[in-house]
């Protein structure tokens, strides 16, 4: 044994040692830098370049950035600030260009003289995307000349022509190639990712990119981003200029109605840091360092329930929050609770309201400026700075008091409408805890019985479970038929559920049907809703294909989107297509008994005509299914249960913000003219009181090219539609996935925008 561990140690020695020197470190371990290898990190090294030109602006030195997509692959930042410095840096001899692209930690931004809050270390992020890249250029515009520099993979020297695959000579030292005017300054940098490096299909994501440089327009006021896309002959160029600061940015995110007008917080708070600082002769000392913080704050609060908040350390984003975030959290929900008392909107017999109270229907943007932040990591996705808690803290505690204390009118009324929001969703809150508590005790939404009605199958499986929820009991008889009752359970329904978008959480729990569908998928509601406590892997809404079963799915989705939504965001929830049409043909060819379903009446008008090209017949008249329960069992299972067979529809949310609804009413129809980008899918929502045509089409082609979208009166005339109230305006109430907001006549009578989320923005078909 003692030989063996000998010839173990003597088996490692100081040879086996790597020393990485310069840039090698970010070559060979890239994923410790810029995240990974994958689309994330070709667009991290892209905010790289874009951060250190926005930390110009910052400094009020640049007013201009324009980001430039080559046709070549290469990417092309071009900012009009100071420009990196030219002249040698002292220790090494190098100019400041080569230092800041080199040197993994130099640059001006770690001192307090050139930068007072930046997001970038100038030579952390420039000198990371210069080692990933097969070539980058600079080019600096200063002191009435034009200095460039190349490198490739992170060494300086000289390409003997275009692109990165040119011949390459290592040479240091920065070269002039031009005059220009002594007044204009600016830095441009332009480089080739390294394919070597990042993966074959890593590629930029332009959506991205506009939201950053959006979000980057509202958080430094008076600057302007343009965005160049030169890939394609077409070409496609962008400009983001706001005026407005965080106050317009929150007012752009917020996804619901308006509860008050936005609200700023703002501050500042001095803190102590010791910090390594570089003394005379080279040395690093620890230093104490007195720091100042700035914090702005926008909020506004929704009627709705979801919350959004953003946040952000000298414009960078911090996604997953940090310090700041905390500091904002603790402050408010203490302030709010004095507030509420103070103005008698809280009683004092009630307890107090929660962070989660607060937050509900909050839309937040929380920035912060700092000099040299800690952020836990090199993506800077949170901020580690310890001060701002208490910093941040002070600053929402102070401002929040001045606004509830304010004697402006205005301010005033804005700030009650606050607290009353808060303190009724605390109060829903505690009912709704109350009521789960009593129907714990008294119903059997949580006892060990399952409905009598539910055909339950055998297997355990929840990968393999699937829940059919029907209508009817008509229905019931032939689906147990067509079932598997090894992984197929059904759910029988009687008529249609409660629309729980306008009942109230007591109202839903004391509906049987409602209950029963909670019972049954065994996850619990809302806020208790436990994803991984499903019963099924699969839950398949199953319908007639006419207006009442249309009607059922939507208010089925309605309850699933409100009170299950984890079920809908996993991609668990499925619609099934049951078709309308049977056609069997009989003549000309054809084989015999041979049967074709269609799912629509142009599909049937389609199939029927393509049957007559072919000299074929069908037998007269075309059966029409009113419902699953004229089907018998081995046509339910082939067209709809049968998963080697069926065609099911999966019910999806994303992007639903990217999507504006279009719900035209009598006699009027949508008319998309020819840009074929703005085309739309038009959709018959149904409700026992009226019907709607809805299309759906992207809210950004509508704002590009409204001349394309119009209403008329041409053709598709549909039945009148019951409108309430004295202003003649509608209600959508049977949209499933979300509210409407109140509608406007546009262009013509009949015709009517609402802005909302359609549940089916992404409609995916899957053969299961």
């Amino acid at each position: 044994m003692a030989e063996e561990k000998e010839n173990v140690e003597s088996s490692y020695t100081a040879k086996d040692l790597a020393v990485l020197e310069g840039l090698e470190a970010v070559r060979k371990r890239p994923g410790m830098y810029i995240g990974s290898t994958d689309s994330r990190g070709l667009m991290h090294c892209l905010w790289e370049i874009i951060d250190n030109a926005v930390d110009e602006a910052l400094g009020g030195h640049c007013k201009t950035i324009e980001i430039n997509l080559e046709a070549d692959g290469s990417i092309e930042v071009h900012d009009d600030g100071r420009g990196i410095p030219i002249d040698k840096e002292p220790k090494t001899g190098l100019t400041g260009v080569e230092v800041v692209m080199t040197k993994l930690h130099a640059g001006g931004k770690f001192g307090s003289g050139s930068y007072a809050a930046s997001g970038g270390l100038h030579g952390v992020g420039a000198s990371v995307v210069n080692a990933l890249s097969s070539r980058l250029d600079v080019e600096v515009d200063r002191g009435g000349k034009i200095h460039w520099m190349s490198f490739q993979r992170g060494t300086a020297g000289i390409f003997d022509g275009d692109g990165p695959k040119a011949p390459f000579t290592p040479q240091s030292g920065l070269r002039v190639i031009g005059k220009i005017s002594s007044k204009i300054t600016g830095t441009r940098v332009k480089y080739w990712p390294d394919r070597q490096i990042f993966m074959k299909d890593a590629e930029l994501d332009m959506e991205d990119i506009y939201a950053r440089a959006r979000q980057t327009s509202y958080l430094v006021p008076g600057l302007t981003l343009i965005v160049n896309d030169k890939r394609t002959k077409a070409g496609k160029s962008e400009t983001f200029f706001h005026k407005g600061g965080i106050s317009e940015y929150c007012n752009f995110l917020q996804p619901d109605d308006p509860v008050g007008d936005v609200i700023r917080l703002a501050g500042t708070g001095n803190y102590e840091e010791t910090v390594p600082v570089l003394d005379d002769q080279g040395h690093m000392v620890s230093t104490d360092v007195q720091r100042e913080m700035g914090v702005d704050i926008a909020l506004k609060w929704g009627n709705g329930y979801e919350t959004t908040m953003r946040s952000f350390v000298n414009i960078i984003a911090t996604p997953k929050g940090g310090t700041h975030v905390q500091g904002f959290e603790r402050s408010i929900t203490k302030v709010i609770n004095e507030a509420a008392r103070a103005a008698g909107i809280l009683k004092k017999n009630e307890a107090d309201v929660i962070k989660d109270d607060v937050l509900e229907g909050l839309t937040a943007v929380i920035t912060v400026r700092m000099t040299e932040p800690q952020f836990e990591g090199q993506t800077k996705e949170v901020l580690g700075t310890n001060a701002a808690i208490k910093i941040v803290g002070n600053v929402v505690a102070d401002s929040l008091k001045a606004f509830f204390n304010t004697t402006k009118r205005i301010d005033k009324a804005n700030g009650k409408l606050v607290l009353e929001k808060i303190v009724g969703a605390s109060r829903t809150r505690i009912a709704t805890r109350s009521h789960k508590e009593l129907q714990r005790r008294k119903n059997a939404l949580e006892s060990s019985s399952l409905p009598t009605k539910l055909a339950d199958c055998r297997s355990e499986d929840v990968n393999r479970t699937e829940l059919f929820i029907v209508e009817g009991d008509s229905a019931l008889g032939t689906t147990k038929a067509a079932r598997n009752s090894e992984y197929q359970a059904i759910l029988p329904l009687r008529g249609k559920i409660l629309n729980v978008q306008k009942a109230s959480l007591a109202q839903m729990l004391d509906d049987k049907e409602c209950a029963s569908i909670i019972q049954v998928i065994g996850a619990g509601s809302g806020k208790s809703f436990e994803l991984d406590e499903a019963r099924y892997g699969r839950i398949i809404l199953m319908s007639d294909a006419d207006v009442d079963g249309s009607h059922i799915r939507c208010l089925l989705l309605t309850l699933l989107y409100r009170y299950m939504r984890p079920l809908i965001d996993s991609g668990r929830v499925f619609a099934a297509m049951p078709p309308l049409h049977r056609i069997e043909v009989i003549g000309g060819g054809g084989k015999k008994g041979e049967v074709l379903y269609t799912y629509s009446d142009d599909e049937m008008k389609k199939v029927t005509a393509d049957l007559t090209k072919q000299g074929k017949r069908w037998k007269e008249p075309i059966q029409r299914y009113k419902g699953l329960g004229e089907m018998d069992a081995d046509q339910l299972a082939e067209t709809t249960m049968d998963r080697s067979k069926r065609l099911l529809r999966r019910v999806r949310v994303e992007g639903a913000d990217d999507w504006t609804v279009l719900a035209l009413g009598t006699q009027a129809r949508i008319e998309v003219q020819a840009e074929p980008q703005i085309l739309g899918e038009s959709v018959d929502l149904f409700d026992d009181s009226f019907r709607l045509l809805v299309c759906v089409i992207p809210r950004a082609a509508v704002s590009e090219h409204p001349q394309h979208v119009g209403v008329g009166r041409q053709a598709e005339f549909l039945p009148a539609v019951t409108t309430h109230g004295d202003d003649g305006e509608f209600d959508a109430r049977a949209f499933a996935s979300s509210k409407f907001k109140r509608c406007t006549n546009r262009g013509g009578r009949d015709g009517r925008q609402c802005d909302s989320k359609p549940l089916y923005v992404d409609d995916v078909e899957h053969r299961r």
